[in-house]
């Protein structure tokens, strides 16, 4: 159903102008009437091969796929009459693929295609009511319909704009606005977004007059593209309910609900909710004036309805609910609080979630907070990473009433801002998806005929942390699933899916899920794959899919078989290790084969640039394994890429079993230091962690340059206490610390050998010190006579005195 939007390991990314896979780009027309024969057409890369169409929901009987050329296939399908208006997925299968989902629409009125010229006022396109329009938005393209209505006739107009694209590079997005003018140009009705259709809009008016009106339709900012920005415009006087009251009930049960339309009147309808709870179901309206063309949402659960009761404005007079339970409300007042009790014993685990934007489509943006029996504060929440409602998690301290407490964040209510309130117990729980491998591409699992395909299972754990086992299930026939299990407190693992020589070529969906156990208490994973529609800046997610099932398609055979040789020995912590990869190749096949791995088991690093070129038929791939590998046994799966007449091919090996052990020794380096043309022996402490059987050699490796080891390789055995290596230092060896040596340890065993690495060991190369030598004998300095002292300068009393005497 719709939703908003809501490890480093190899991926693998094939560009998609050179893929095989198929791709659609748009298709026309963009919609199908409901109990009619209708043909579309699919345009997109690599669709020459087409044979079937997939649809996720029942309702659409696929009677004729014929591709056209590579760029486009035809489909002749029949909606079912009963079948509600709305949004129905389908997917194209090639025999090299399937494509990402579309969406298709299915209406109850007549299709009436949009003729250019009409983006004026003055030249609009007359067109009679009760009709879908399908047309295209160009760049600074209006596009004008011209309706009569009588007076008090009403005039609904939404529009699948945003919903009908898909888009993930953040180009060509078409976010409509529609306007609604009178026969002055005046506008009596606008509407860009809504709440209930998010990105896309809806408006009503009912005139007081007879006239003539316009409806215009445009890229909320003039933008806009040829083929890729189509919409349907539903214009009638339809039924069209954007709140459901209460916005949640109990599953199996007939709901009595309140129905408020667009133009504000209330409609008491019955609504058969399904047998199992739903976290989104969806409800659709019809009278005599016809059915409204998109569904509204609520929430279905095994819980206990409990409605507001009005005043509970505040803690003393919140309205008493229950718990487990599901609160629904209505926010009327901008300024408005509503309360609710509910009785808690002490160790409960609660959880207290929102649901309004996200869920029911509702314009409320709600902040809930949680307070206990003294009526103080335990939690609040508005927003929870991309989801607009809030949740709380707690622990109850003591038995009594807790209260629970939601308003609009921007002080907006509405009789159309509702909510449901979901009070739950918190109990472990496992939710399951597949990983992307294609960037913000929901993953298809693509099976050769003879070989296989590969998934990455992704697990959700919620206060579940232990080992589960994963199942696949509804396979087609002639192809099977090998699964492994999930270790406790691992997050994702693979799956693989073989095909035999005799599996027909075609596609389906089939059913993933988990079980495990905390004690005796078994725990089931539910399965839900999300898929991103529409992308806008920063790879924000605009419009998104979820769905239940997987998808597959069974292609055509690789034109080689592919082998990955199963080690015979384990890769050490700390350690590497060579994977053999042979193909047989096919007579005329000599393209090249590129491998990467599916998915690194945690801690191990592997070499994703290996091929094998034409002319050859293996190729080495070296792996390592680093100090904190997961030890145990661990599926390795490498996806083979391959060129083909329609581009670059991607499938899957079959599994090796890698063991991942613990190292065999722990080492000590010493401080080594000798002077330029010495020697030096490097003694290297060991310390047996483990036995292990094998030949066992140590190696010295990252000699610093300048310095030489005759022997850098020695035998050692399991009890050995160090290993001694001989180290020539060169005289014009560079002088400094060289911290570059470790050592690898081989172990050889059935013909394999285990490389266990370990460092880092450290050598200082001096200078040599000068050799010392007698300084010359100091010559005696002559004696030189003492300077006469300087006369001592006169008074002036006596320079008079001498004066006197002179004379």
């Amino acid at each position: 159903m719709l939703s908003i939007a809501a490890v480093v390991s190899a991926t693998l990314v094939v560009g998609s102008a050179s893929a095989a896979f198929p791709k659609i780009t748009y298709m026309r027309p963009l919609g199908v009437v409901r109990g009619e024969e209708s043909t579309i057409t699919l345009y997109g890369s690599s669709l020459g091969d087409a044979t079937q169409v997939l649809t996720d929901l029942p309702g659409l009987e696929i009677l004729e796929v014929k591709p056209v050329d590579e760029k486009s296939v035809t489909v002749k399908l029949k909606a079912n009459e009963t079948l509600a208006p709305g949004l129905y997925p389908i997917r194209l299968v090639t025999k090299s693929g399937v494509t990402d989902l579309r969406l298709l629409g299915v209406g109850a009125m007549p299709i009436v295609n949009e003729v250019e010229p009409n983006n004026s006022f003055e030249e609009p396109q007359t067109i009679e009511m009760d009709r879908t329009i399908e047309g295209n938005v160009d760049r600074e393209d209006v596009d004008c319909f011209k309706v009569h209505l009588e007076a008090g006739q009403k005039l609904t107009v939404e529009i699948e704009g945003i919903r009908l694209v898909q888009e993930l590079r953040n180009r060509n997005i078409f976010d409509p606005a529609i306007a609604i003018l009178n026969s002055d140009r005046f506008e009596v009705a606008v509407s860009d977004d809504s709440p209930l259709l998010q990105q896309d809009s809806l408006c009503s008016f009912t005139p007081e007059e007879a006239g003539e009106y316009t409806i215009v339709v445009r890229e909320s900012s003039f933008l806009g593209a040829s083929n890729v920005c189509g919409y349907r415009l539903h214009v009638g006087s339809y039924p069209r309910p954007v709140t459901v009251i209460p916005s949640g009930g109990v599953n199996g049960e007939v709901l009595q609900a309140k129905l408020i339309d667009v133009d504000g009147t209330v409609t008491d309808s019955s609504v058969q909710l399904p047998s199992e709870p739903v976290a989104q179901w969806p409800v659709t309206h019809q009278d005599d004036r016809g059915i409204s063309p998109s569904p509204n949402w609520i929430r279905v659960s095994d819980a206990p309805i409990v409605t507001e009761v009005e005043p509970n404005e505040g803690q003393s007079q919140a309205s008493p609910g229950q718990f487990p339970a599901l609160l629904c409300g209505v926010i009327e007042e901008g300024d408005g609080y509503d309360w609710y009790s509910f009785e808690c014993k002490k160790g409960d685990r609660v959880r207290v979630q929102l649901h309004a934007r996200k869920t029911l489509r509702s314009p409320l943006d709600g902040v809930i907070h949680v307070f206990g029996p003294d009526g103080k504060t335990l939690k609040g929440s508005d927003d929870i990473g991309p989801n607009p409602d809030g949740l709380v998690d707690f622990d109850a301290a003591v038995d009594g009433a807790h209260f629970v407490r939601v308003y609009d964040h921007l002080r907006r209510g509405s009789p159309n801002h509702n909510y449901v309130i979901e009070l739950s117990r918190r109990e472990p729980s496992l939710g399951l998806t597949l990983k992307e491998l294609r960037r913000d591409e929901a993953m298809v699992v693509p099976v050769p005929v003879g070989g296989h395909g590969a998934m990455v299972l992704t697990a959700q754990r919620n206060q579940f942390n232990e080992q589960f086992d994963a199942f696949v299930e509804g396979l087609p026939e002639g192809v099977t699933a090998q699964t492994f299990p999930m270790p406790a407190g691992r997050v994702e693992i693979p799956i693989v899916l073989h095909a035999t020589k005799e599996a027909k070529l075609g596609g389906a969906f089939f059913e993933v899920g988990a079980v495990g156990k905390i004690g005796d208490r078994e725990i089931r994973g539910d399965f839900n794959q999300h898929h991103k529609v529409v992308l806008g800046q920063n790879r924000r997610e605009m419009f998104g899919y979820e769905t239940e099932k997987a998808a597959l398609a069974v292609c055509e055979a690789m034109p080689f078989s592919v082998e990955v040789v199963q080690p015979k020995t384990p890769i050490l912590r700390r350690g590497s290790k060579d994977l053999v990869v042979r193909i047989k190749r096919d007579e005329g096949f000599e393209g090249n084969v590129s491998f990467r791995t599916l998915y690194n088991p945690p801690g191990i690093g592997v070499n994703n640039s290996k091929r094998i070129d034409k002319g050859q038929n293996e190729v080495v791939i070296p792996i390592t394994a680093n100090g904190s590998a997961a030890i145990g046994t661990w599926p390795m799966i490498m996806q083979v890429s391959y060129g083909t007449n329609r581009g670059t091919a991607t499938m899957s090996t079959s599994p090796i079993m890698l063991e991942v052990e613990e190292p065999v020794f722990d080492f000590a380096f010493p401080k080594a230091a000798a002077e330029q043309g010495a020697e030096t022996i490097l003694a290297v402490g060991m310390t047996k962690r483990r036995d292990i059987e094998g030949d066992i050699e140590v190696r010295l490796v990252g000699i610093p340059n300048g310095v030489t080891c005759e022997e850098p390789q020695k035998k050692v055995e399991l009890g050995s206490e160090a290993v001694q290596f001989e180290l020539k230092v060169a005289a014009d060896a560079k002088p400094g610390t060289h911290k570059t040596m470790v050592v690898q340890t081989l172990i050889t065993r059935d013909g394999e050998t285990m490389i266990q690495t370990d460092g880092t060991g450290e050598i200082r190369i001096d200078k040599p010190l000068p050799v010392k030598t007698d300084p010359p004998a100091e010559k005696k300095a002559e004696a030189k006579p003492k300077p006469k002292p300087a006369a001592k300068p006169l008074s002036r009393l006596e320079q008079l005195r001498k004066q006197k005497e002179s004379k």
